[in-house]
């Protein structure tokens, strides 16, 4: 129960919706494989498009008037605290009933590698990058 506890503050701080019959899942195409599961980052649409441009593997994109959306592996916000105005989208369920692909990806994986992506988030925001306590800090051994 600790280990919960002390991972509480690692979780998505990006925009809650707490509004879950609301909610409708981002349907990924049934040829691409979703081993890994589905989560979705989403961003308002006035950064949506440089975004997409910048990330240089991006995997399914959807979009409606408000939100894009990237397709990551799930429990891609585990230790990540994603930046404000940014979403986290847990089950790839978010809050946009009109959300259709506008990307589709070239190979078989429908994932955006979620590091590139937050950092790129970051970058589009003007928000530092937060990491967990101890990842890549003072007193970091290498081998």
């Amino acid at each position: 129960m600790a280990v919960l506890r002390d991972l509480a503050p690692l979780r998505s701080r990006g925009v809650r919706h707490d509004h879950a019959d609301r909610l409708t899942r981002l349907d990924v195409p049934a040829a691409l494989r979703t081993d890994l599961g589905c989560d979705a980052v989403g961003v308002p649409a006035r950064h949506g498009f440089r975004l997409l441009v910048r990330t240089p593997s991006a995997g399914c994109v959807f979009a409606d008037s408000a939100w894009w959306w990237w397709i990551v592996p799930a429990g891609s916000d585990l230790e990540l605290a994603w930046p404000l105005p940014s979403h986290y989208a847990p089950g790839a369920r978010v809050p946009a009933a009109d959300a259709r692909l506008i990307r589709r990806p070239a190979g078989p994986s429908p994932y955006t590698p979620p590091i590139p992506l937050y950092l790129m988030i970051c970058q589009l925001t003007g928000t530092e990058p937060r990491w967990p306590a101890g990842v890549g800090g003072p007193g970091r051994e290498t081998v």
